[in-house]
């Protein structure tokens, strides 16, 4: 629509704890709290050891975040495309919340993939993880692929594997033409899902940063919001909405 900024998101675990998904990092965060949980989500200790498996399986069957529902802060991206709003969201996030609150998939770019579908590490078949849990619900507590009897995983980069080279590429082209670029619930941290955030300063837009800790990119930013995020993105989309 003319007249309208190309608004880019780039969102993190705190956008999503209101759908009762904890964060990693934050002061709560799981791996402070349970450093050996972090070998449950790491490529090499899950692919060479089957207790790491099994682990991880009972964790994604138990985590109640295939439940989860999108939260005042997922559904106010969504109103903002509706209303007019050119917008991409760039998430580091793998829960699929945005999607399902409304937001055409192709404008989501999931930066870390997604935890809603499966797929091997052999033959490279996908599927929807609902299946997979229900085959560890009925007892398989570490379900090989049907296909060729490899090991299954989520469709997420796990730590030690690099981010999809084609989808950081879309993520800095959007952070490149976009006018505004707000930074939301990320501790800006994790590089190179972070990035984005110094590209879009760089090249003109206007950055906002919405995040109850400080970040790096704070003096850089336009302004930075400490109010949490179900209240505070919702009011600050509702202005560029007009």
């Amino acid at each position: 629509m003319p007249g309208k900024p190309l608004v880019a998101l780039l969102t993190g675990a705190g956008v999503s704890t209101d759908s009762g998904i904890p964060d990693y990092r934050g002061p709560n965060g799981l791996w402070r709290r349970d450093p050996e949980a972090e070998k449950l989500v790491t490529y090499e200790y899950y692919m060479a050891d089957p207790e790491i498996r099994r682990r991880a399986w009972l964790l994604r069957r138990d985590s109640g975040a295939p439940a989860a529902r999108p939260n005042a802060a997922h559904r106010a991206v969504a109103e903002l495309e509706r209303a007019g709003v050119p917008v991409r969201v760039l998430t580091q996030n793998v829960d699929g919340l945005h999607q399902l609150a409304g937001l055409s998939a192709r404008k989501v770019l999931e930066l870390h993939g997604t935890a809603r579908s499966y797929r091997c590490a052999g033959c490279g078949v996908r599927g929807p993880m609902a299946d997979a849990l229900a085959r560890v619900a009925a007892g398989e507590d570490d379900p090989p692929c049907r296909a060729c009897g490899g090991v299954l995983r989520p469709a997420t980069v796990m730590f030690g594997e690099r981010l999809d080279p084609v989808v950081l590429g879309e993520a800095a082209a959007v952070a490149k033409a976009c006018q505004v670029f707000i930074a939301v619930g990320s501790s800006l941290q994790v590089r190179p899902a972070a990035g984005p955030a110094g590209v879009a300063a760089d090249h003109g837009a206007r950055l906002v940063i919405v995040n109850a800790e400080p970040t790096p990119y704070d003096d850089r930013a336009d302004e930075v919001v400490r109010e949490p995020i179900g209240t505070a993105l919702p009011e600050l989309l509702r202005k560029i909405a007009g």
